[in-house]
């Protein structure tokens, strides 16, 4: 199709991709996209030079405004505020494991929340989506040596944060299907192996289910996932599955979904895990996965 709607069709999932990576969240991504759609159905086609270039334009700005509605939010928000997690089909070539492993990982989003709406914008413009600075000038309406120093700012500002290790997609399998067997064989000792001694767990339970903002303690985390397995004995179950492009573990309770569960390994032990907990944000991946029975 070549008329208005497929040119639009062809370009929704890069659409999709900048607007979820600068919400984190599916539903404001979509709300985003349509609006755009609303936008681009309105426009004079025939005077537009680039419709993919006016699409991103387009998409972009939306998504800095819906950020700056969301940052307002989110500081109000029940304890810490992890990303929406997604499903993702396992990326059958190279590129599109570098694609989708690295840019959309629940770790990276969350990462990004510390930038403000416009530095996380020319940052994803720049280092996900290959946007040359004349583009980004465009499209953020700056200058190029603005764009060049809200990226380079935004690059600095990210460092603060502990180093991310490059650990290969076979080797994180690895570690979480070991995690997950010790998890089911209630194993602490196993539990305590796989994890560093100063690792992190930061939940999300949007106030609505019990969940730790934070705990830190390879031991301490050991303990409370060998609670879980203990307390819940058969009813537990564990699933491994391509989360947000990477490996991730799904924790079903009595059958229903309880927790999606991102992991940062150094590539021997886990070094963070991000629980999702909020029933809001686990309703589609609990939609879309059928929990496995005993």
């Amino acid at each position: 199709m070549n008329g208005p709607t497929g040119i639009f069709d062809r370009h929704r999932p890069r659409l999709h991709a900048i607007a979820y990576r600068m919400l984190g969240s599916v539903a404001d991504a979509e709300d985003v996209v349509q609006d755009a759609w609303l936008r681009w159905n309105d426009a004079d086609h025939e005077a537009l030079d680039n419709a993919e270039a006016w699409l991103v334009t387009v998409v972009t700005r939306l998504s800095i405004d819906r950020l700056r509605a969301l940052k307002a939010q989110r500081e109000n928000y029940v304890g810490i505020w992890l990303p929406e997690p997604v499903l993702t089909a396992s990326p059958p070539t190279p590129e599109e494991i570098h694609e989708t492993a690295d840019d959309v990982s629940v770790a990276f989003l969350f990462m990004l929340e510390r930038l403000s709406p416009e530095s996380r914008a020319a940052f994803l413009l720049r280092e996900v989506f290959d946007a040359e600075y004349d583009d980004m000038a465009r499209i953020l309406g700056k200058s190029e040596a603005t764009c060049r120093q809200i990226v380079s700012r935004a690059k600095r500002q990210l460092r603060q944060q502990a180093p991310r290790h490059a650990v290969s997609r076979d080797t994180h399998h690895r570690l979480m299907q070991g995690f997950a067997d010790a998890m089911r064989r209630g194993d602490l000792h196993g539990l305590h192996a796989l994890l560093s001694e100063d690792a992190e767990l930061i939940g999300d339970g949007g106030g609505k289910v019990p969940s730790f903002s934070s705990l830190v303690g390879g031991r301490r985390l050991a303990q409370l996932f060998y609670a879980g397995a203990r307390r819940h004995g058969p009813d537990l179950r564990v699933q491994l599955a391509p989360v947000n492009g990477q490996w991730a573990l799904l924790r079903f309770i009595a059958g229903q979904l309880e927790s999606v569960q991102a992991y940062e390994t150094d590539g021997e032990r886990i070094v963070r895990v991000l629980v999702q907990r909020n029933p809001d944000k686990l309703a589609r991946i609990a939609a879309a996965c059928q929990a496995p029975r005993g």
